[in-house]
C-alpha cells in the first residue's frame, strides 16, 4: 500500500533544505520501492503571498488525507508587518491543532563526529543523546483569553493564559514514559510548580501516572534549574517532558549542544502516530538563496518520518547512517565547519547523504 507525504516547503531557507530531504528521500524510496508519493502545498508566508492566509482550506485538506508532513521552516521579515491574526507562524500553529499533533520530540544527538562543533568542552557533550518531549497544542500559545487591552489608565497592557487540562497533561506523559521505556528509563517532568497552579496540576498528574510505569525513573525539575543543568551537565538526562512555551526554549538551548541547530530534527506527532516532521531551527531570512544552510536537520526529520508515522525503521536506518558516513567524509556546511574539514553546500551536502546511501 502506497503512503503519502506532503511537502511543505515554507518560507526563507525552507525550500532549499526541504528539496534536499526530498532528494534523499526519493533516493531511498527508489532503492527500496517503498511506495512513497508526494502531495505538496503551501504554510507560512508563501500561503498568505498565495491564498492571502497562512493556511488554506486546500493545504489543510490536503494535510488530513497525508499519511505524514515534511515541513520546511515558516516566517521571516516579509510578513513582520502584517496583522498577528494572519503572521506566518500562526498557520503553523493553527496545522497542529487542527490536526492535534500534541507531542513534538527532539532528540539532541551528538555526532560524535561534531564534539568539537560544541561550544562546550568535549568531556561535557561527548555521548549526549537528550529526548525532549514537548506538549505542543496547549499551554499559554493557545490559553484563551489572550489579546493587548487599553487600562482605565489609558495604558496598553498584553496579557495570555498559560493553562493546562489534565487529559493534556497525562496524554503528553504517557508519551514520555513510553519513549523512556525504550531508551535508558529516565523522565525528568520540567515545570515551575514554585510559582505557577497550572504546573502544580503538571506535577501531579506526573506523579499518578509514574506509578503505571514502575520500571522508569521519574524526577522534577523546575525550569530555571533545567536551563542550567543542561548547560552544566547534559547527560544527567534521557527523557525530557515539559509543556510548550518550556519546551520550546529548552530544545533551542539542548539543540546548540550538539554543535548547531542546523543537526537537530523534530516530530510532531498525534495519537495514532501520523506526524508532521521539521527541523528544529527556523527560516534563517538573512542566509536564504545562499545555499549555505544546514539540511541535515531536514534530512534526519525524513528518518524520523520513515520511523514513526511511516513504519519503514530499516529505511530510516539507513539515512541515519548515511548522514554519519557524510560526516565521516569531513564535509560540513558553515555552521559545522571546523578547520580541516570541507566546507560545502546545501545542494552538495545533499548529493553526499545520496552517494552514501
Amino acid at each position: 500500500m502506497s503512503k503519502t507525504v506532503l511537502i511543505l516547503p515554507g518560507d526563507g531557507i525552507g525550500p532549499e533544505i526541504v528539496a534536499e530531504a526530498k532528494k534523499v528521500l526519493d533516493a531511498v524510496n527508489h532503492q527500496e520501492n517503498l511506495g512513497i508519493e508526494y502531495s505538496h502545498g503551501k504554510l507560512g508566508g508563501a500561503s498568505i503571498d498565495e491564498y492571502g492566509v497562512p493556511l488554506s482550506d486546500e493545504t489543510l485538506a490536503l494535510a488530513r488525507e497525508s499519511d505524514a508532513i515534511l515541513l520546511g521552516a515558516v516566517g521571516g521579515p516579509k510578513w513582520d508587518e502584517l496583522d498577528s491574526a494572519i503572521r506566518p507562524e500562526k498557520g503553523l500553529l493553527k496545522i497542529r491543532s487542527e490536526l492535534e499533533l500534541f507531542a513534538n520530540l527532539r532528540p539532541a544527538i551528538l555526532y560524535p563526529q561534531l564534539a568539537d562543533a560544541s561550544t562546550l568542552k568535549p568531556e561535557v557533550v561527548s555521548g549526549l543523546d537528550i529526548l525532549i518531549v514537548r506538549e505542543l497544542t496547549g499551554g499559554i500559545y493557545f490559553g484563551q483569553p489572550r489579546g493587548i487591552r487599553t487600562l482605565e489608565n489609558g495604558e496598553r497592557q498584553g496579557y495570555n493564559t498559560y493553562v493546562y487540562a489534565e487529559h493534556e497533561i497525562e496524554r503528553i506523559g504517557r508519551n514520555a514514559f513510553e519513549m523512556a521505556r525504550k531508551r535508558n528509563k529516565k523522565v525528568c517532568s520540567v515545570d515551575k510548580a514554585n510559582v505557577l497552579e497550572a504546573t502544580v496540576l503538571w506535577r501531579e498528574v506526573m506523579d499518578r501516572l509514574s506509578a503505571e510505569y514502575p520500571d522508569v525513573e521519574l524526577s522534577h525539575m523546575y525550569v530555571d534549574n533545567a536551563a542550567m543543568q543542561l548547560v552544566r551537565a547534559p547527560k544527567q538526562f534521557d527523557v525530557l517532558v515539559t509543556g510548550n512555551m518550556f519546551g520550546d526554549i529548552l530544545s533551542d538551548a539542548a539543540a546548540m549542544l550538539t554543535g548547531s541547530i542546523g543537526m537537530l530534527p523534530s516530530a510532531s506527532l498525534d495519537k495514532n502516530g501520523c506526524g508532521m516532521y521539521e527541523p528544529c531551527h527556523g527560516s534563517a531570512p538573512d542566509i536564504a538563496g545562499q545555499g549555505i544552510a544546514n539540511p541535515l536537520a531536514t534530512i534526519l526529520s525524513v528518518a524520523m518520518m520513515l520511523r514513526y508515522s511511516l513504519d519503514m525503521p530499516a529505511a530510516a536506518e539507513q539515512i541515519e547512517t548515511a548522514v554519519s558516513k557524510v560526516l565521516d567524509q569531513g564535509l560540513r556546511t558553515p555552521d559545522i565547519y571546523t578547520d580541516g574539514m570541507k566546507k560545502v553546500s546545501t545542494s552538495e551536502m545533499g548529493d553526499a547523504v545520496v552517494a552514501a546511501l
